[in-house]
C-alpha cells in the first residue's frame, strides 16, 4: 500500500492518457515502473479513492487501451461533401512493448469518401504494436453521408 497525492494523482487523471502512461513511484528508496490499471472513484464526490498499478518488469509486453485520433480531414472528399465521420471504436485495444506506449494513434482520412470504412488493417500501428483483436478486420470509423442528404427510401443522394 501507498499513498498517492491526490492533487496530483487528479491532475494525472485529467490528462486522458492516465491509464496509458508509465507512473514511476519509488518505494523504499527504489523508483519502480507501473502502469495504471484500474481508479476507484467516489459514487458521490467523484474524487479518486484507489489505484491499482500494474510493476512493469523488463520488456514485457501489457494489454492497454489507446485513444484514436482522426488526422487530415480537410483532405477528404466525403467530410468536404458534408459527410460524416462516424466513430466505431474510440480506442484501440493493443499489445505495446512496456516501454513504448503510444499515448494516441493517429489515423489519416486522406481521400476517404461517403461510403467509406476505416479498417484496422490500414491503421499504421508503431514498431512492436499490435492489436489485440486477431481473428477479424475490424471497422474503426464510416463515412456516412449526413441524414440532410438521405432520401426517404434510404438512398443516399450526393451534394453538388
Amino acid at each position: 500500500m501507498i499513498h498517492v497525492e491526490q492533487k496530483e494523482l487528479v491532475k494525472l487523471l485529467m490528462t486522458g492518457h492516465f491509464m496509458n502512461s508509465i507512473v514511476n513511484i519509488e518505494i523504499g528508496g527504489k523508483t519502480v515502473r507501473t502502469l495504471p490499471k484500474d481508479v476507484a472513484f467516489h459514487p458521490v464526490t467523484d474524487r479518486p479513492l484507489h489505484v491499482d498499478f500494474l510493476r512493469m518488469t523488463g520488456d514485457s509486453m501489457v494489454e492497454v487501451q489507446v485513444p484514436v485520433v482522426f488526422v487530415n480531414e480537410d483532405a477528404s472528399p466525403g467530410l468536404k461533401k458534408g459527410g460524416v465521420l462516424n466513430i466505431v471504436r474510440h480506442e484501440l485495444e493493443l499489445l505495446c512493448p512496456n516501454a513504448d506506449i503510444p499515448d494516441e494513434i493517429q489515423i489519416d482520412v486522406t481521400g476517404k469518401d461517403v461510403g467509406d470504412a476505416i479498417h484496422i488493417s490500414e491503421v499504421t500501428l508503431p514498431k512492436g504494436v499490435k492489436s489485440v483483436i486477431t481473428d477479424r478486420d475490424f471497422t474503426i470509423a464510416t463515412l456516412v453521408a449526413p441524414s440532410a442528404l438521405k432520401s426517404s427510401d434510404g438512398d443516399t443522394t450526393t451534394a453538388e
